[in-house]
């Protein structure tokens, strides 16, 4: 399962880079100044949740026995769940959408403090 995160993380982060590049020019002319700073936070958070994914994979595989895998779990759920519906809204899906996002947020936060929390049992 570490390896399956730490690919997945790492490909979070590449989606992050392409969603950031696809903004600042293929975007930049098409949405108004509000839907494209959402746009690029989507990709930033999604930039977040693949470092820290690829940073727990990495853990898992120096300490298997460490418990490392729900962290990823969350930090790559919550980072789909957060950039995937704030980058939906940028691009004009239906505001309630927004009501989700912090489903993702929590997600992630709750992958980072697993992170720590394993780690600190190491």
């Amino acid at each position: 399962m570490a390896a399956v995160i730490l690919a997945c993380g790492a490909l979070w982060c590449a989606l992050a880079v392409g969603a950031g590049a696809f903004g600042a020019h293929a975007l930049a002319e098409r949405l108004d100044v509000r839907s494209l700073a959402l746009w690029e936070t989507a990709a930033r958070y999604l930039m977040y949740g693949g470092l820290g994914a690829t940073l727990v994979g990495i853990a898992a595989v120096q300490w298997p026995r460490g418990g490392f895998v729900f962290s990823g779990i969350c930090l790559l759920a919550g980072a789909v769940v957060f950039s995937g519906t704030v980058g939906a809204i940028a691009l004009g899906a239906p505001r309630w959408l927004g009501a989700i996002t912090p489903l993702g947020g929590v997600l992630m936060i709750a992958g980072f403090l697993a992170l720590a929390w394993t780690s600190l049992r190491l």
